[in-house]
């Protein structure tokens, strides 16, 4: 196992119990449905799905030592998150989402503009995260995020 393996393996561990299986199941899921390019790793701290350095050198704008991030998860003890820069970038997966969701699940749909938040462990709809995360290929988001919010030097 790399560096980057190991971490995010011990942000999976550090998720409280009752949310465990859960928060491994949304890990597994976007690793499984993750487009050719990104990968899993550590993002700002936290576990994140991320367009490394070897593909993007540049990084992050806001922190170009960072790879280009595109999703993350967190879990604390009120929620499991996703963060999904594409939906706060693209109108029209955004809108796609939000019409697909409650085929979904029962639950009203709690999400700011890039998170969604889960309160309830069993109820992420895993099946929607996977087709989700296989909307948006590395090169529709770099080419996204280069012309929505790269700085222009």
């Amino acid at each position: 196992m790399n560096t980057d393996q190991i971490r995010v393996e011990a942000i999976l561990a550090q998720a409280p119990e009752d949310k465990q299986p859960a928060f491994r199941a949304l890990h597994e899921t976007i690793v499984a449905h993750l487009p050719a390019g990104f990968v899993p790793g550590i993002s700002y701290g936290g576990l994140g799905y991320v367009v490394p350095h070897a593909l993007y050198p540049a990084g992050y704008h806001c922190k170009p030592a960072e790879p280009l991030p595109f999703a993350g998860i967190a879990c604390t003890k009120n929620a499991i998150t996703l963060y999904h820069m594409g939906l706060y970038a693209d109108q029209a997966l955004m809108d796609w989402f939000t019409a697909e969701y409650p085929q979904h699940s029962a639950r009203k749909l709690d999400m700011g503009k890039s998170c969604i938040r889960f309160k309830r462990p069993d109820d992420i709809p895993l099946v929607l995260i996977g087709q989700l995360m296989e909307r948006m290929s590395v090169l529709e988001w770099i080419d996204l995020y280069e012309r929505l919010y790269k700085r222009k030097g």
